[in-house]
């Protein structure tokens, strides 16, 4: 049996642009220069109040991190509702999770920044929220690197971290899935460069989401 433990942002859903549309307008209201969309993806993957103190310059969240942070979150979801904002899911992550989900062998989960809200909305606008079984958020645990999340949905489906492969385009998710004990695969698609995906401690990187099903062998039945 095998847990296989998707990050979203920049994995499953190709959400930068509208990450930064909020990040920029978050930031103009606080009388701060619009971040460059360069930077937005760098902290794609963090807990937000993290991320936002990390654009800041910050080394931790101070009142200020926090303000933008609710900020933040006061307009994401307006903003999401508009038309034009879509969050379209990255070629060929439909047939994979459908493929993964017709496998007795193997259970999906969720290992995300996002907090739950935004997370359940996701799932259930692209019709994969019945097949994810576990998942964990922002809400839920330490900010990445931290490997609380994927220790967390281990616990819950009985599964441990040799047994467990976690999917993401960040740093941080390679960084958690080593600090748990897990395989890191990254996926090249996303926002962070192939090299530092390397550096970061991948096990290896994908280009496309039909060559992640090589990273997850049928169990061999004695």
């Amino acid at each position: 049996m095998k847990l296989v433990l998707f990050d979203c942002d920049g994995t499953l859903v190709d959400s930068a642009g509208l990450i930064h549309a909020v990040m920029a307008d978050t930031f103009a209201d606080f009388g701060k220069p619009r971040p460059d969309i360069s930077e937005t993806k760098a902290i794609i993957g963090l807990t937000l109040d993290i991320a936002i103190a990390r654009m800041l310059g910050k080394t931790h969240v101070d009142d200020e991190a926090q303000a933008m942070t609710e900020r933040y979150r006061e307009i994401y979801h307006p903003l999401r509702e508009r038309s034009e904002m879509t969050v379209p899911l990255f070629d060929g992550i439909a047939p994979l999770i459908d493929a993964l989900s017709k496998r007795d062998d193997v259970l999906i989960g969720a290992v995300t920044g996002k907090g739950r809200r935004g997370l359940t909305h996701i799932l259930q606008t692209h019709g994969l929220a019945d097949h994810f079984i576990v998942s964990r958020t922002a809400d839920d645990c330490p900010s990445k690197p931290h490997p609380a999340m994927v220790m967390e949905c281990c616990h819950e489906t009985g599964m441990v971290p040799a047994d467990t492969v976690v999917i993401g385009d960040a740093i941080y998710d390679m960084q958690m899935a080593k600090a748990a004990g897990a395989k890191a695969i990254g996926v090249a698609w996303g926002y962070a460069s192939v090299d530092d995906l390397w550096k970061a401690g991948a096990d290896a990187v994908v280009n496309h989401p039909r060559e992640i099903q090589a990273y997850v062998p049928a169990d061999i039945l004695e």
